[in-house]
């Protein structure tokens, strides 16, 4: 099933779809395309968000990238 959608459009929205446009894409295509591309950019900001706090919270890992630096650390001030 498809909806209708209205949408009003500033001066740069509106120069980025005209930009879309002139690649050859219609304009239903480039704001389907965009809105797609845009829950998708927020998916995997999402998921990077959750690998990361996985990560802080292994103590482990923290350990060992304490101790990594450490000793990177101790070889820059051995020059």
């Amino acid at each position: 099933m498809t909806r209708a959608v209205s949408v009003r459009l500033d001066d740069e929205v509106q120069r980025a779809l005209n930009t879309l446009e002139a690649s050859g894409m219609s304009r239903s295509e480039a704001i389907r395309r965009s809105i797609l591309d845009a829950a998708s950019a927020l998916r995997r900001k999402e998921a990077l968000r959750n690998e990361v706090a996985a990560l802080e919270a292994d103590t482990e890992d923290r350990l060992e990238m304490q101790e990594v630096a450490a000793l990177m650390e101790s070889l820059r001030a051995a020059r």
